[in-house]
């Protein structure tokens, strides 16, 4: 059996989470749901990353423990992604134990391999991205991703002899090319690299707000180089050796293409360090956009975006769950910047749910109804809906297998449209009842059979409906990919219509 490990960015608890957030998840869990429909062993992991200093101003200007803060917005998370349908196998908190000691032990075992050592640096630091920057790396003074001075800073703290991986990286990528994907990201990994890699502080002396160093009690861990062994904390690193050796080399890491240098030039690094390998997968996705500029909840100044009024919960509130779940895997490929917008939400609910999918499933429910006395029969073996749909089948497993949603939505959208042209073609509300209409509608039942089937991860409730509405046995969830061959629609099911499944919505809405 073949295992598919998918992980998120564990997000910040400074604030609340947006649909930048949601536009990550949402797409990890598609591609974890669609790998279990495929019998692969799947192991899903999301969370929140709770330690460093701006967790810790934000506690404090809200009057609060950085514990509390982070109990708090870390709930806040757990919530949105509940309220999305988000079907996580574990969700890591960084102020639990467990992470704790996994920190110490992987940390510790690149202090014992002699890749950590004790300086001073000085330097340009963000406190919003929690990194330090070059002058020349700075827009005039301010952080090039959120607009605020950079201020400088010095101490004493422990060094990653990051500077010792430049060769054994830029051989990685070599025997690896699809280490990072897209190309365009494994290239600007490795520039970056070719660039010259200099020797990074990993811990602070003036924080106390993170995991204690186990050599040094005066300092904790840089809050980077804590967050990024939440990977291995949550598949048993030092705890679980043989859960440990399951998972790990079938990592995939979807990470925004702002922490490219974090994930595909500083963690392989730290992993062969302690001496295991570096993460099968990182696959890197763009931004969303409104009016050209990043959804960020640290920008500010006049114009700005507040992603407090674009929070997920805001978006199913008014359109649904699948719908929203929809429109973010849909509309953005994983690795390009894309817009966000209200009306392009309202134009896929009212175009590809409403008209298209929606309008299918009622048609198909009205003339079975009218036709063959609300129950289905059977389909043909040389129906040409069986090639629409093997071509549909084919091109989605591909996208999916390639990171790929909206390829596989569009893939499914074209059965969509094939079943529904089919059934203009053949007119079957016109015709009397018969052996005629009944080969029409059982073809076009077996198509919508297999295109719930195939909508299952980006939309499962709506999928579960339309099973039902089918006659359809079971939960659609427990159905396997290996059913999305031509003619499994049991024959003499009762078919029923119910209320529209996508009601039309006005573009004022």
């Amino acid at each position: 059996m073949a295992r598919f490990y998918i992980t998120t960015p564990i997000y910040y608890v400074n604030d609340a989470p947006h649909v930048g957030h949601a536009y990550c998840t949402v797409n990890a869990d598609a591609l974890a749901r669609w790998h279990r429909q495929r019998g692969d062993e799947t192991y899903f992991l999301t969370g929140t990353d709770e330690h460093g200093q701006k967790v810790a101003d934000a506690a404090a200007a809200n009057g609060v423990s950085p514990q509390e803060w982070t109990d708090r917005y870390s709930a806040r998370f757990r919530a949105a992604w509940d309220d999305l349908d988000i079907a996580y196998d574990d969700y890591i908190r960084t102020t639990e134990d467990r992470h704790a000691t996994t920190v110490q032990k992987f940390l510790g075992a690149i202090y014992d391999n002699g890749y950590i050592y004790k300086g001073s640096y000085r330097g340009l630091y963000c406190v919003s991205c929690e990194d330090y920057y070059t002058a020349e790396a700075l827009h005039e003074g301010n952080c090039p991703v959120h607009g605020r001075p950079a201020v400088e800073m010095e101490e004493e703290n422990w060094f990653f002899r990051l500077s010792a991986f430049e060769d054994k990286l830029l051989e990685w990528y070599g025997a690896h090319p699809q280490a990072t994907t897209p190309d365009t990201k494994r290239n600007e990994a490795v520039a970056f690299i070719r660039g010259g890699l200099r020797d990074i502080s990993i811990t602070r002396r003036s924080l106390t707000w993170g995991v204690r160093v186990p050599w040094d009690s005066d300092q904790v861990f840089y809050v980077w180089y804590d967050a990024l062994v939440n990977y291995l904390t949550a598949i048993g690193y030092g705890t679980d050796d043989a859960k440990l050796a399951t998972w790990w080399p079938s990592v995939h890491h979807l990470i925004g293409k702002e922490i490219i240098r974090f994930h595909c030039v500083w963690w392989p690094a730290m992993c062969m360090a302690a001496g295991i390998e570096p993460p099968q997968h990182v696959h890197v996705h763009g931004w969303l956009l409104v009016g050209g500029q990043k959804l960020s909840k640290t920008m500010a100044g006049e114009g700005a975006v507040r992603l407090t009024d674009i929070a997920p919960q805001s978006l199913t509130a008014e359109y649904g769950v699948d719908p929203v779940r929809y429109y973010l895997l849909r509309d953005t490929p994983l690795g390009t910047d894309g817009d966000f917008s209200l009306e392009g939400i309202i134009s896929r609910y009212n175009t590809d749910l409403a008209n298209n999918l929606g309008n299918l499933v009622a048609r198909v429910a009205t003339v079975v109804g009218s036709k063959c006395g609300g129950v289905s029969p059977a389909s043909r073996d040389d129906s040409p809906l069986r090639i629409e749909s093997a071509a549909a089948v084919t091109t989605a497993a591909a996208a999916w297998e390639d990171f790929a949603p909206h390829a596989a939505l569009e893939a499914t959208w074209r059965l969509i449209g094939a079943t529904n042209a089919y059934l203009e073609q053949h007119a079957p509300w016109k015709m009397e009842p018969g052996p005629e209409v009944a080969a029409v509608m059982g073809d076009a039942l077996e198509a919508l059979r297999i295109i719930t089937l195939l909508i299952v991860p980006a939309m499962p409730s709506t999928a579960r409906e339309i099973w039902r509405r089918l006659g359809l046995t079971g939960d659609v969830h427990d159905v396997g990919w290996e059913a999305t061959s031509w003619g499994g629609f049991p024959v003499g099911v009762s078919v029923t219509k119910g209320e529209p499944l996508f009601p039309r919505i006005s573009s004022d809405s």
